[in-house]
């Protein structure tokens, strides 16, 4: 079985005169992810491995993750095709993941998120939000053949906030 921990970068900042991938989190953003993260690990499978694009906002949420959960920075890495709004790339990328991972968590963007979201989860979701995190499981044992899975949990800060 595979699972994939679906997790979009938290709010971010316009007020910077910076390219989109230099773009940073807002104290929002910020608080945000550690909620979410510190929820998660509550009820988190043990990772294999983590993977994140390389904008600011995703690498930062990213960060905020792996150190609440305490993951190992050995089973971590940037990758290029992680920047994608689409879905296509990070579909590609899903799916050529070494078959020898069993679980891992993946930290991007929408409309990529959302949509990969319901495509492979068994529960519609209008949008993942900034700091949205989308567990899906599946019933295969090879990544290239992950399609339609069961989405085992959602962690959306506004659920979290009273």
């Amino acid at each position: 079985m595979k699972q994939l921990i679906l997790m979009r970068h938290g709010k971010s900042s316009w007020d910077y005169d910076a390219s989109d991938k230099d773009r940073p989190l807002k104290e929002r953003g910020i608080n945000d992810a550690h909620l979410v993260s510190k929820t998660f690990k509550i009820h988190a499978p043990q990772m294999d491995f983590i993977y994140s694009s390389p904008a600011i906002r995703a690498l930062h949420t990213s960060m905020i993750f792996v150190e609440n959960l305490e993951f190992d920075l050995s089973n971590f890495r940037i990758n290029n095709e992680l920047y994608d709004f689409s879905g296509d790339s990070v579909e590609r990328f899903v799916h050529r993941l070494d078959n020898n991972l069993k679980t891992v968590a993946i930290f991007g963007h929408n409309y990529a998120f959302t949509s990969l979201a319901n495509t492979w989860g068994d529960q519609y979701i209008e949008n993942v939000p900034t700091a949205g995190l989308v567990h899906i499981t599946f019933g295969v044992d090879d990544w290239s053949k992950i399609s339609k899975g069961i989405t085992k949990q959602m962690v959306f800060p506004k659920h979290l906030k009273k």
